[in-house]
């Protein structure tokens, strides 16, 4: 079991880790380049939640969505 449990170590301290030790050398060199995922995943994700809400406009100005307190069978 101890080979084992040394597996699953090596697996995550060494093999999966490796993305996020380069990020953390290259934190040391360039902040900006460091962060830059953490930017785009944040316009990805502003984007999508502008895009959300405009829908959500949309549907409740064409008066598609039921609006009736029965509408869900849980309420």
């Amino acid at each position: 079991m101890k080979e084992f449990f040394g597996l699953i170590e090596y697996l995550f301290v060494e093999l999966l880790f490796i993305p996020f030790d380069f990020l953390r050398s290259l934190e040391l060199k360039s902040w900006v380049l460091a962060n830059g995922l953490n930017a785009t995943f944040i316009l990805i994700i502003s984007s999508l939640l502008v895009y959300w809400m405009l829908q959500l406009v949309k549907f409740d100005k064409s008066g598609e969505e039921d609006k009736d307190p029965s509408a869900h069978s849980f309420l």
